[in-house]
């Protein structure tokens, strides 16, 4: 039963407002909190006391929202000043956020919850570029509604023409921008004209009052409700007969009964119910803190992600995404940190800075590096695959934010765009295998039906994928032992082995990393062909890679072997010392510390190496062959 009130509650506007330096940012805030009678009379007799000190003939309420010392000192808005008012119609959440250029970071972070902002512009001033800067902003973080508030128009004598022409002249900018609801109200703060009352002294304007406006906007078409996203927060196990998974929904709606996929593992259920304090839900929404149970028991953790079972995120770990620089310290191409995303933590690097640009032209630029402030669009590579939607489909999903691992500090915030796209992304994962020209193959001699009958085993490759360190080249040459007492036909390729001379000549770059996986696939094919029983044992890190040697081998033949391990194990085991050189920056794009290892998604055989012997991992597989008729 649904225990939720039938009484739907008030509902919340989340919005910004924000300018350049002095346009009336708090004054305005100032002036829907007293309008509205939720200020206490003695913070009005303080504010008041204040302004007398300074000499105003008026009541500063711009005072209610300068915390800062050094904010009342200077008279400007430095921090994100956030405060909150209800009227009959609707609850709202201000943030106030500073107009300067030096405080960007500080914009983005005021404004990355809201539904509405408000551009205040001087009318005595006109369109400044810092306008155009906060339009461009404000465009980037998908806000959806805008409202341009030309203030101080008291100081113009409340002149219809240059409220006109500015109206006029942000309107041909704002067709850039990717905002697609735009009021324009003309106001004096100071005095209250069309804040929450008409004015008559501006008789000229026939539109709402801009308390109406945030009265009446619609913003729960905002809300993706399409999208069930449910990142995983705590696994609640109060005793043995009850497991449940809590946390936000992120988007979207769920159901009792509706069929559900956990990621990273891929396994499908269903809901069985919907858990809160006050009892049980018939369906929970988009932002509700809630408890689902699932009708089978699966291996769900802390930052993995519960979503329809037809209805998938994206999963990669290579995107693009448009970031804040917020720290001091310069950002370091290549260089590892820590990206918190909903509820997961992975190891990335920045791969390369597409363009940085100037927000105060939209002009792009080609940089080396990032500083304070700084918005760039970047490509991401992370250790692990996470999984998003686009920000501008989903903001909670498509957000994150990259954390130094050493200081712990906050040093940018980012927009997902979307996975990256490169040429070899379009092309067909088989048309890897390159054609040389003016070359015929030549047909075998003894057909593999017959290797297999003089063999009297099948014919097959065993390819064994993992991190350095998970135990790949141990269980390939117990399982070749193995193999070779049962009088199989077997060859071993070793990842470091081909290196020493058929891939003598590659790093270990992607593109270098995929040709090297070519060749060892086409050499083991060849083995193949002659009947053997090929092992590989490689990290071949990437999904299309082991894609392509299944493409080019018949159906049941090859054997994906997931040699699964925790990556805090294996650099603790680090037998070759690889680690550490990789982590103090001697060793470029190593798996698992600035390159992704993207797991196999349906293995044929997993070992979990940190819990299972090399016997036991042996054994696995050859009952993997012995069932499929290979030995």
């Amino acid at each position: 039963m649904d225990t939720r009130d039938s009484m739907a509650d008030k509902s919340l506007l989340r919005f910004t407002t924000t300018g350049s330096v002095d346009d009336g940012k708090s004054t305005l805030i100032g002036r829907l909190l007293y309008e509205t009678n939720c200020i206490f009379e003695d913070q009005y007799a303080a504010i008041t006391k204040t302004s007398e000190k300074k000499g105003h003939e008026k009541v500063d309420l711009s005072l209610l929202l300068d915390g800062l010392a050094s904010e009342r000192e200077q008279g400007i808005t430095i921090d994100v000043a956030y405060r909150y008012f209800e009227t009959d119609k609707r609850k709202f959440i201000i943030s106030d956020t500073p107009g300067h250029e030096q405080y960007t970071r500080n914009m983005v972070t005021g404004a990355s919850n809201a539904q509405l902002a408000i551009i205040l512009i001087d009318a005595r001033k006109g369109v400044l570029t810092q306008s155009r800067r906060h339009g461009f902003l404000i465009s980037l973080l998908q806000i959806p509604h805008m409202i341009v508030a030309v203030n101080k128009m008291d100081l113009v004598d409340y002149d219809e023409t240059i409220y006109n022409d500015i109206v006029r002249e942000y309107s041909d900018f704002s067709r850039k921008l990717q905002v697609h609801d735009i009021s324009f109200i003309p106001v004096s703060a100071v005095d209250g004209d069309n804040v929450t009352h008409r004015s008559d002294n501006m008789s000229w304007y026939d539109g709402h009052t801009l308390l109406h406006k945030l009265e009446t906007v619609v913003v729960s078409g905002d809300k993706n409700l399409i999208d069930f996203r449910f990142p995983v927060q705590y696994v609640i196990r109060p005793h043995l007969n009850f497991r449940g998974y809590a946390g936000t929904i992120a988007s979207g709606t769920i159901s009792p009964g509706e069929n559900v996929a956990v990621l990273p593992s891929g396994k499908t259920t269903r809901v069985k119910s919907i858990e809160t304090y006050d009892g049980q839900l018939s369906e929970a929404f988009n932002g509700e803190a809630v408890i689902l149970t699932l009708e089978d028991e699966i291996d769900i953790s802390r930052g993995d992600m519960i979503v329809r079972s037809g209805n998938l995120p994206r999963t990669e770990t290579e995107f693009d995404a448009i970031v804040c620089w917020m720290d001091e310290k310069l950002m370091k191409l290549k260089g590892s940190y820590t990206m918190k995303h909903t509820t997961h933590t992975v190891k990335v690097f920045i791969s390369e800075i597409i363009y940085k640009i100037d927000v105060n032209t939209l002009h792009r630029e080609q940089v080396d590096t990032l500083t304070l402030n700084d918005i760039a669009r970047i490509s991401i590579t992370s250790a692990k695959p996470i999984f998003f939607d686009p920000y501008n489909i989903n903001q909670v999903t498509g957000s994150f934010i990259l954390i130094d691992s050493v200081t712990n500090q906050t040093v940018a915030a980012g927009m997902i765009r979307d996975r990256v796209r490169k040429v070899d992304d379009v092309l067909n994962v088989t048309n890897l295998s390159r054609k040389s020209t003016n070359v015929t193959w030549q047909g075998d001699i003894i057909s593999g039906r017959k290797w297999e009958e003089f063999n009297d085993h099948k014919a097959a490759v065993i390819w064994l994928t993992g991190y350095s360190g998970s135990g790949k080249s141990t269980i390939a040459r117990s399982l070749v032992e193995k193999l070779f007492e049962k009088n199989c036909q077997v060859m071993l390729l070793d990842g470091d082995n081909v290196r020493h001379g058929l891939c003598g000549d590659l790093g270990f770059s992607n593109t270098d990393r995929t040709e090297n996986i070519r060749r060892v696939s086409e050499t083991a094919k060849l083995f193949f062909q002659q009947g053997n029983i090929v092992v590989c044992t490689f990290i071949s890190p990437f999904e299309k890679d082991r894609q392509f040697i299944r493409s080019i081998l018949p159906d049941a033949k090859f054997f994906e072997i997931f040699i699964k391990c925790d990556l805090d194990v294996c650099k603790r085991r680090d037998p070759k010392g690889l680690y550490v050189k990789a982590e103090s920056g001697e060793i470029a794009e190593f798996t698992g510390v600035s390159s992704p290892y993207e797991p196999p998604k349906h293995p044929e055989v997993t070992v979990e190496t940190d819990i299972m012997t090399v016997e036991q991992c042996t054994s696995e597989i050859l009952v993997k062959l012995e069932n499929s008729l290979i030995i």
